[in-house]
């Protein structure tokens, strides 16, 4: 209303009026309250339901829906749906005779599934077919009879055979004299050859023979496709493995020249030092060879003030690595003092947690980068110095009272105008003292943690040692012990040093294969314990003593190339358990399963017999790998190579006192 526009629609008997009022309401866009719903010129309350109104099933009643604010909010026009959609209710008119009718309310159902063709009739030049109701319509199940209707007698078939002719005799209409028959559609059919049965069968085969010989050449030409494509993906693999090869080996030689100009670490001079001794002897032995008497000995001095400059110069890039290194590793040290605890929850995410040492140590962190600051103002760094002495009158000791007065000092020097470049070394002391105040545990509680040397007397008893080369008290991983040492012997920097001057080995290619076989037997994971506590010196050994420095197949002698796997898989990796093979033959050979069966009586002679000899060198390991396994340092494999030392050193100990 007012519209008077009609809209029927099937409800259920349970729906009530507000149900109703908002379903009209999204259908013309507006709020419910701006609509009401009335019967026989009465507003409908929102709780009343169809039921309550005395409709029936089947039934139908009209209400009537107008605004309560015609002015503002009138009532839109329904709109038709774009698509014709059959009504869910509709009403047929019933005529009983010519002058009485009855009215019937139809509610029909929406079939889910496509209705079957099931009969009809089709017009064979026009292709139209014609349906008719009782094709289309299942016909209603018969209800089952009361008497059984299965027996003997109905399930039995009996055949019986009957004569008969039939009453009209059969004739062919022809051309005669008064009669005429169309000949245009007649076909004439002659005879062909008779074919016998053992004729046709041979055509038969004949043609299977035909069909089987051209699928055969078409399998062997698919095979023939699927081998040349393989040969063509192994050799491009081949000549992509070999450029690979060379461009290995070319980044190699480019990272050792890079090495070479730009030392940088301990294994890049040992490189160093390494190419001066072999320069060295190659020039010695040139001098021997062609020289003699006084001429020798004036180019053995040139030769010596030669090998002086370049240690002099390898020193002077040590120098500035040094420097270097150590500003990396105090930022790194802050780093970690002032980083927060972190840990992963159950679910997987992780947790950081702020305690007091945390962010005291963030703090002294903050100062330093800042007094280390080179561009910045002078006030700037008069504040600077006067947070940093307000920081450390905190504690009041002979270090503090030294940080304060050169404090002090430097913020008197700059008030009076002294120049920046005049106090560099100054603000380096101060920085100094200020670092080692960091490293202080009693200023700097977290700094406790990464400190070489313990704090606590018990931790400092049980895994300290005395070097007797540089008479220094240091902790167990800054001795480097082999397999077969007897003693502590001299600590990391004294080897570094006594290989520096006397012996000038280079360990790195020792060192690559070494890690080479950890990440193979962390790979198995099967509780492999010996090659983890090998060193760079006991590979070097093996090499170099057991194997010759080459492959054992193919005579091969470039050590980044190759690699030392397990002989017997099925084993721990060991000393005596273990080839040297390049990277080919070791792929090939791990996965060979019967080593017998592969390779030769003398060939199996000659790696028993290495084995011997490496089982005879390196007879300490088992009993290491023993007190590793009794220790559970073994458990996380990436830990046992730094641990290893502490434990060993222990028991050697021990076992010579």
């Amino acid at each position: 209303m007012p519209s008077q526009q009609v809209a029927t629609q099937r409800c259920l008997l349970n729906q009530s009026i507000a149900e109703l009022r908002h379903q009209f309401a999204i259908e013309m866009k507006m709020d419910d309250e701006w609509i009401q719903v009335l019967h026989d010129g009465k507003v409908l309350l929102e709780g009343t339901t169809l039921g309550q109104l005395g409709v029936v099933p089947n039934g139908t009643i009209q209400l009537a829906l107008q605004s309560t604010d015609p002015a503002e909010h009138p009532l839109q026009l329904v709109r038709p749906r774009q698509d014709y959609h059959m009504p869910d209710v509709i009403t047929v008119r019933i005529h009983i005779d010519n002058v009485q009718y009855r009215d019937v309310v139809v509610e029909i159902e929406r079939a889910t599934s496509r209705k079957p063709f099931l009969g009809g009739y089709r017009h064979k030049q026009t292709a139209v077919e014609y349906h008719h109701a009782a094709a289309q319509t299942l016909p209603k199940p018969r209800p089952p009879p009361a008497v059984e209707r299965f027996c003997r007698d109905t399930q039995t078939a009996q055949q019986k055979h009957y004569r008969q002719q039939t009453a009209n005799e059969t004739s062919t209409q022809m051309t005669t004299i008064g009669v005429y028959m169309s000949n245009q559609k007649d076909r004439l059919i002659a005879p062909r050859k008779y074919i016998t049965a053992d004729e046709r069968q041979k055509t038969i085969v004949d043609k299977v023979i035909v069909i089987q010989k051209y699928y055969r050449r078409w399998l062997a030409t698919r095979h023939v496709a699927v081998v040349r494509e393989n040969e063509r993906r192994r050799r491009e693999w081949e000549a992509e493995e070999e450029v690979n090869k060379v461009k290995e080996k070319e980044d190699r030689i480019k990272r050792e020249f890079e090495r070479r100009m730009n030392p940088k670490n301990k294994e890049d001079f040992d490189l160093l030092f390494h190419a001066l001794e072999r320069w060295r002897q190659e020039e010695l032995a040139r001098i021997n060879a062609s020289l003699t008497g006084a001429e020798r000995k004036a180019a053995l001095c040139m030769l010596l003030d030669q090998e002086t400059q370049l240690i002099a110069s390898i020193g002077r890039h040590k120098l500035d690595a040094d420097n270097e290194n150590r500003q990396t590793f105090i930022q790194e040290f802050l780093e970690k003092t002032s980083s927060p605890k972190k840990w992963k929850g159950p679910d997987g995410k992780e947790t950081q947690l702020d305690t007091p040492y945390t962010l005291r140590a963030r703090q002294l962190r903050d100062i330093y980068n800042s007094i280390t600051m080179q561009t910045v103002t002078q006030d700037e760094r008069l504040d600077i110095l006067l947070t940093l002495k307000h920081t450390v009158k905190e504690h009041d000791c002979k270090l503090t009272q030294e940080i304060i007065e050169l404090v002090d000092r430097e913020a008197d020097l700059l008030i009076r105008g002294v120049k920046e470049t005049n106090l560099d070394g100054l603000r380096k002391r101060i920085c100094l003292l200020f670092l080692q105040y960091i490293k202080t545990p009693t200023f700097n509680p977290e700094a406790a943690r990464y400190l070489r040397v313990p704090q606590d007397s018990a931790t400092l008893r049980k895994n300290i040692y005395y070097c007797q080369s540089c008479c220094q008290y240091l902790p167990s991983t800054e001795f480097q012990l082999s397999s077969n040492s007897k003693s502590i012997g001299k600590c990391r920097q004294c080897s570094k040093m006594a290989n520096n001057a006397i012996t000038r080995q280079d360990f790195s290619q020792y060192a690559y294969m070494l890690k080479n076989v950890c990440r193979s037997e962390e790979v198995m994971n099967d509780g492999s314990k010996m090659a983890f506590l090998m060193q760079e010196k006991d590979i070097r050994y093996l090499v170099e003593k057991i194997w010759d420095s080459q492959s054992i197949l193919s005579a091969w002698n470039d050590l980044y190339e190759l690699v030392l796997v397990r002989w017997n898989r099925q084993e721990e990796w060991s000393p005596w358990n273990c080839i040297l093979l390049t990277k080919e033959e070791a792929a090939a050979h791990e996965k060979i399963d019967s080593l017998e069966n592969a390779y030769g009586v003398d060939f199996l002679n000659r790696v028993r017999h290495k084995h011997t000899m490496a089982k005879t060198y390196f007879f300490r390991l088992p009993v290491m790998a023993g007190h590793m396994q009794q220790s559970n340092i073994a458990s996380d494999p990436r830990a046992v190579q730094s641990a290893a030392p502490a434990v060993t050193a222990k028991r050697v100990v021990q076992s010579s006192a």
